[in-house]
């Protein structure tokens, strides 16, 4: 009886409720994610085609294929690993640092992106939007100078260093697997 019970406890399939708000604290993206594990570089969720994203204009998107993210402990980013064929290899979100909770995690999006393409094409977006909400939420000095420093260095570096090279690869597998 034991044994039955440890097995269907390995087969449950935990969520996570991961939530992206703007610095004003209003919503901007909100997905509940498989929970795949956490290692070295932090905390891993996936979601596999079908599952729904709700934006912040309140509609919702079916995600197309099977992603995972990354919410590293103490650190002004988050990104997401895209399958293939998906255009976008890698995106990074810069945010202020996640915030953990038993079955959820919540982030401070702080509007620059940086996006890996498959050809190898690193673009640094939204710095307009940026500009903007530095005004409109009245960003304090120091965010703007650690969301800038975390934006040049994670495009510096997202082609060369770790977690972007191979160690989200496992948890893609793993996202892939329970949606088999």
């Amino acid at each position: 009886m034991a044994d039955r019970a440890e097995d269907q406890a390995a087969d449950r399939v935990e969520m996570v409720r991961t939530l992206f708000r703007k610095y004003d604290g209003q919503p901007h993206r909100l997905v509940e994610a498989v929970r795949l594990g956490e290692d070295e570089h932090g905390l891993w969720v996936g979601s596999a085609p079908g599952t729904q994203g709700q934006r912040a204009d309140g509609s919702w998107k079916s995600i197309d294929h099977h992603r995972v993210r990354l919410f590293p402990r103490g650190q002004w980013w988050s990104a997401l690993f895209n399958d293939e064929p998906h255009q976008t290899a890698i995106y990074c979100d810069i945010t202020m640092p996640a915030e953990f909770g038993i079955d959820w995690v919540t982030a401070v999006d702080l509007d620059l992106d940086i996006r890996l393409l498959r050809d190898g094409t690193v673009h640094v977006m939204d710095e307009d939007e940026f500009a903007e909400h530095q005004v409109r939420y009245r960003y304090p000095p120091q965010v703007i100078a650690t969301a800038r420093a975390t934006c040049a260095h994670l495009a510096a570096t997202i082609t060369t260093t770790e977690p972007f090279l191979t160690a989200y690869l496992p948890y893609l597998e793993k996202i892939r697997a329970l949606n088999a």
